[in-house]
C-alpha cells in the first residue's frame, strides 16, 4: 500500500513538471450580429397534464432584427413532441409562434426540448417544456 501510495506522488509531481509556465493566448472571435429574435419565453412548465391527451405548447416570438428571418427548422427531442412553424418568412417586428404537440405516454416528470435552426443565427436555439403526466 506504501509502495502505490509513493508511486502516485512520484507519477503526480513528474506531471507537474511537464506544465506550462506560460499563460497560452486565448483567441476569442465576437460575433457581431446581434439576435434577430425575440423570445417571451425559452422554457415553459405546462404543469399537470393528462396521459394520453396530446397537450400543445406554443412559443412565441418578435423578430426584432430589421430583415425578414427564415425558420428552418423545428425539431422535437422524441417521437412524442411534433412540431409546426412559420414556413413563409418573418417580417420584421412581426410576432408569430412555434407550437409543440407532446403527447404524453408515461405518467411522471417530464422534460422536453425543441431545437429551431433560424436563417439569421449560426447555432440553435433550444426551447424546452416541462411538466408532470398524470
Amino acid at each position: 500500500m506504501k509502495i502505490i501510495r509513493i508511486t502516485c506522488i512520484a507519477l503526480a509531481l513528474s506531471l507537474m513538471s511537464f506544465s506550462s509556465k506560460t499563460n497560452p493566448t486565448v483567441n476569442i472571435e465576437v460575433n457581431s450580429k446581434a439576435a434577430s429574435i425575440k423570445w417571451a419565453s425559452e422554457t415553459i412548465d405546462v404543469g399537470e397534464i393528462p396521459q394520453g391527451i396530446p397537450k400543445s405548447i406554443e412559443f412565441e416570438f418578435t423578430n426584432t432584427s430589421k430583415e425578414a428571418i427564415v425558420l428552418l427548422s423545428a425539431q422535437g427531442s422524441c417521437g412524442c413532441t411534433s412540431t409546426d412553424f412559420p414556413k413563409t418568412p418573418v417580417l420584421p417586428g412581426t410576432t408569430a409562434k412555434i407550437t409543440a404537440t407532446f403527447n404524453a405516454a408515461n405518467k411522471g416528470n417530464f422534460t422536453k426540448t425543441v431545437t429551431v435552426k433560424i436563417s439569421s443565427e449560426e447555432a440553435p436555439v433550444l426551447l424546452t417544456f416541462r411538466g408532470v403526466v398524470i
